[in-house]
């Protein structure tokens, strides 16, 4: 009995050494074809950014080729960019949307 006890402790004490999950940044790409406009509504509605913070995005991906949307979990990360590539391709529009490792 003992040494059952004694195996959890350990696997307890390794549970706390694990370090937290990966984040990922979701990252908007500029193009020459999308709209400005249709950035800013992407950042709204994908990343629930106010009008102000999806016009200061989008305008770093404008001026700088990128913009960070958010930060997030890998699965949350993928979702988010596969909903924006999906949007955009429903609308006719090339935007570009990835993921990295912070």
């Amino acid at each position: 009995m003992k040494a059952g006890n004694h195996g959890d402790v350990v696997l307890e004490a390794k549970k706390s050494k694990l370090k937290p999950p990966p984040m990922f940044k979701v990252i908007l790409l500029n193009d020459d074809f999308t709209p400005m406009d249709f950035v800013v509504a992407v950042l709204q509605i994908f990343f629930s950014k106010n009008r102000e913070q999806a016009t200061q995005i989008m305008l770093k991906v404008h001026m700088d080729g990128a913009g960070v949307c958010g930060v997030y979990p890998n699965d949350v990360a993928t979702t988010k960019v596969e909903q924006v590539v999906a949007f955009a391709r429903q609308h006719q529009h090339p935007l570009r949307c990835v993921m990295e490792e912070t």
